[in-house]
């Protein structure tokens, strides 16, 4: 990165311009190692997977025999270190493929636990309290605080991990934190499936949740696995049974999961998922920077510049609505897509309060791509995600921390 180029040529001095070199040099500190064996693992995934060119082939209409779709989740399956996955155009959003997997997993008048607590809003507003939420059919539901004593409701199906932070100020979880809560659920309820929610963490780490006992990691395609170039989906991953179900609930029971055209586009889902680890490191270089530079500020920021990160979000705490406004029409203004685009705060289908949007990405929605959110309520914290190229998410920063000390 060249920090000092970029202030040059796009007019950032004073206060911002220092900061930024400082947060140049802060990071340039920082080290990869992670993203270096997660780059390793892919390219073993695809070496020992055999790809083919023929494999880019798809299909329309029902989808039987789609080879980009099989190789593409065989890949998926083996990157996990799973017994299979289901990676589905049909599955529009990580809460969509979320939602069928929890309906799937928890039969009628069984329980499903939360273990981390409240789940991000429109989860919470799907599993509890939509009409039609999976609650109001026959679910029964609890966000636990003491998960070993809850297992011993034995309605219990199944528990819900959510790794990420989601629009809440709590921190992301990392995989070594996971690993003795999955041991601990296993060893007092065996029978009991682990759903994780791995939105913006994948191939953050060396490894994932199914590494170390989760029954089922789930995620949108649109994030870190798409690399930027899956055009949609969402993926399940785990164990063949649930996999199993979840493709019933999907589809329909009996069609298992034999249906579902790529539509033409496997080349895209194979090829955005080799360069993912690439694009999940730019997207760490730039938020790294961003946490130097909005510290250097004086904002709260977590996690702070070089601290192990387990998702592609970056927290800042900005203290007021009006900050947050600001943040996010001076990152808009950054933006490939859209920079003429003036941010305001709406509604939000799932939230209580108004959402502030920053984004312009090349595929609706990609949140691997540099974007923010920021629910308009109490700490008035802003979510930096994503960042395909880190001197964009370098810039992006200054955009939004210029509109700042100007506001």
């Amino acid at each position: 990165m060249n920090v000092q180029l970029l202030c040059e040529r796009f007019g950032f001095a004073g206060p911002v311009r220092e900061a930024a070199l400082r947060a140049e040099a802060t990071v340039s500190e920082i080290s990869y190692d992670a993203q270096a064996r997660v780059k390793t693992n892919v390219l073993a995934a695809f070496l020992e997977e055999g790809v083919a060119e023929s494999d880019f082939a798809g299909s329309f209409g029902y989808g039987y025999d789609d080879p980009a779709r099989a190789k593409y989740e065989a890949l998926l399956a083996r990157i996990f270190g799973a017994q299979r996955a289901l990676a589905r155009l049909s599955l529009v959003s990580g809460t969509h493929a979320i939602v069928t997997a929890l309906a799937a997993c928890v039969p009628h008048g069984k329980m499903l636990l939360s273990a981390t607590g409240r789940p991000y809003d429109t989860l919470r507003n799907a599993i509890a309290d939509a009409p039609n939420s999976l609650v109001s059919q026959g679910m029964k539901y609890q966000e636990a605080d003491d998960i070993e004593k809850a297992l011993e409701d034995r309605d219990v199906a199944a528990v819900f991990v959510q790794r990420s932070r989601g629009y809440a100020p709590r921190r992301s979880l990392s995989i070594g934190e996971c690993e003795p809560l999955f041991a601990a659920i296993k060893k007092k309820r065996p029978d009991v499936a682990i759903v994780v929610d791995n939105c913006y963490g994948e191939l953050v780490e060396d490894r994932e949740p199914t590494h170390v006992g989760a029954d089922l990691a789930i995620g949108s395609l649109i994030k870190n696995l798409g690399g930027s170039l899956a055009p949609g989906g969402a993926y399940i991953v785990g164990r063949s049974d649930l996999i199993a179900c979840v493709a019933d609930r999907l589809y329909a029971p009996g069609l298992k999961d034999g249906v579902g055209p790529t539509l033409g586009f496997g080349r895209a889902f194979i090829h955005g998922l080799f360069v993912a680890p690439l694009i999940v490191e730019q997207c760490l270089r730039g938020l790294d920077f961003a946490a130097a530079l909005f510290s250097e500020l004086g904002y709260e920021v977590d996690p702070r510049a070089g601290e192990t990160r387990t998702d592609i979000v970056q927290a800042i705490r900005l203290g007021s609505a009006a900050r947050l406004r600001a943040f996010a029409q001076g990152l808009q203004s950054a933006m490939p897509v859209n920079a003429r685009f003036r941010p305001e705060p709406g509604p939000v289908p799932g939230y209580a309060e108004p959402v502030i949007m920053s984004g312009g990405s090349f595929i609706s929605g990609a949140t691997i791509e540099l974007s923010c959110d920021a629910p308009m309520r109490e700490p008035f914290e802003v979510y930096l995600q994503g960042g395909i190229v880190t001197e964009h998410a370098i810039l992006g920063a200054l955009f939004a921390a210029r509109a700042l000390t100007s506001s």
